[in-house]
């Protein structure tokens, strides 16, 4: 009898034992790998693709906690890591039998290298060194302005159709774009061609060159290392000028130009075209960031090339069918002709506080230098803005 009654009475000690006296299994940790997309080079030398760096996989085991804090048995489990606002509805605690929920942690923002201090340069501390060839009698003065906005709808990606055609993420940084309205790593002549676009007389052109951000510290976030508040530029003027030795002929349709080289740290300075200024300083350039007085504006200068050799309208290098004049007289080469050229100018406000919080978007192994400035440009515009780009610049008026 006195052994029924102690095994009724420690079978009932076991059924009423709480849930929580049963040891949970530790929880396995998560193993969170991050991988970088395929991308191609955003310059001008063919047939090099460059990976962003390794991302290394790390193991973060999620942590338990060694008490349990009183909580409203009906209440869900939450993540201490997560945001309130995106904890689940749903109530584990509806079945008995539910396993604990094991919290899922996210990865560590990335790290935010500071930009050097000496890319950095006060503008008034540069001398005046502008100096651009004067027009001689033959030559064309004039230039016209195709107004495009300032991206004000936000066309931005990763890619680069000219060098990296059919590429998403091709360029590892991001683009400011004005314009046609369709442009990625997949467009094709027929496809801008098809497009809307942002600029008046049925400008159908494609502009476009990698953001200008602002870094705000630790709580920033992004790919490829650029991180930071993308600025949208105060002003992006978009001009076609002539020749100061030759009168030019009409661009052909579809021509593409590319102008500075992505690559120009890591290419030992090459194809590097980069001009920073301030507003009320034009006539000082450098190819560091310019810190501007108040109430000046940092400006980008974006000079392309305009002696094309009359046949392609691209080249295998994206350069050889349209080059540059000559720095000293202005004059195209041997057996090129001149075309109208293209000088984009991008004004931006930046406080004082900010100056020194700027980066450029880049390939992450450029590491955010001036010197990579670049910008690129299909020619997608009606036969009769072609004509009347022409006529403007070599009657020598400003249209």
């Amino acid at each position: 009898m006195r052994r029924g009654i102690v095994f009724v009475a420690l079978f009932g000690a076991l059924t009423m034992a709480p849930a929580g006296a049963m040891a949970a299994p530790w929880p396995k940790p998560s193993r969170t790998a991050v991988q970088a997309p395929p991308g191609a080079q955003d310059t001008a030398t063919p047939g090099v693709t460059e990976a962003p760096p390794d991302v290394a996989v790390t193991e973060q085991p999620t942590e338990v906690p060694t008490e349990a804090p009183a909580v409203d048995p009906t209440a869900p489990a939450q993540d201490p890591t997560q945001d309130p606002a995106e904890v689940p509805t749903e109530n584990p605690a509806t079945d008995p039998a539910a396993e604990p929920t094991q919290a899922v942690t996210e990865p560590p923002a990335q790290a935010v290298a500071p930009i050097p201090a000496d890319l950095f340069i006060d503008i008034r501390r540069v001398r005046p060194n502008r100096n651009e060839p004067r027009t001689a009698r033959g030559g064309s003065a004039g230039s016209f302005v195709s107004q495009c906005g300032t991206n004000g709808n936000a066309h931005h990606n990763p890619d680069n159709f000219i060098v990296a055609p059919g590429v998403s993420n091709g360029a590892h940084h991001t683009h400011d774009y004005v314009g046609n309205l369709s442009t990625d790593g997949f467009s094709t002549d027929q496809s801008l061609q098809a497009a809307g676009t942002t600029c008046r007389n049925d400008d159908r052109s494609t502009y476009f060159w990698p953001v200008l951000r602002v870094r705000n510290g630790a709580g920033d976030v992004g790919e490829d290392g650029n991180v930071g508040t993308i600025l949208r530029p105060a002003s992006a003027n978009l001009r076609f000028r002539g020749n100061p030795r030759a009168k030019v002929v009409a661009m052909p349709r579809f021509l593409r130009v590319i102008t500075g080289n992505a690559k120009s740290v890591s290419q030992a300075g090459a194809n590097a075209a980069a001009q920073w200024t301030c507003t009320g300083f034009q006539n000082r350039i450098t190819q560091k960031y310019p810190i501007c007085p108040q109430g000046s504006r940092v400006t980008r200068i974006l000079d392309f090339p305009s002696c094309w050799d009359g046949q392609n309208v691209d080249s295998a290098n994206h350069r050889t069918h349209v080059v540059f004049p000559d720095k000293a007289t202005g004059a195209c080469p041997a057996g090129t002709k001149a075309i109208p050229q293209l000088r984009m100018t991008l004004t931006y406000n930046v406080s004082r506080a900010k100056a020194r919080s700027i980066a450029l978007d880049s390939f992450p192994e450029e590491q955010h230098d001036p010197i990579t400035d670049h910008a690129d440009f299909e020619q997608v515009m009606p036969q009769r803005l072609t004509q009347r780009i022409v006529t403007c610049v070599n009657t020598n008026r400003n249209c």
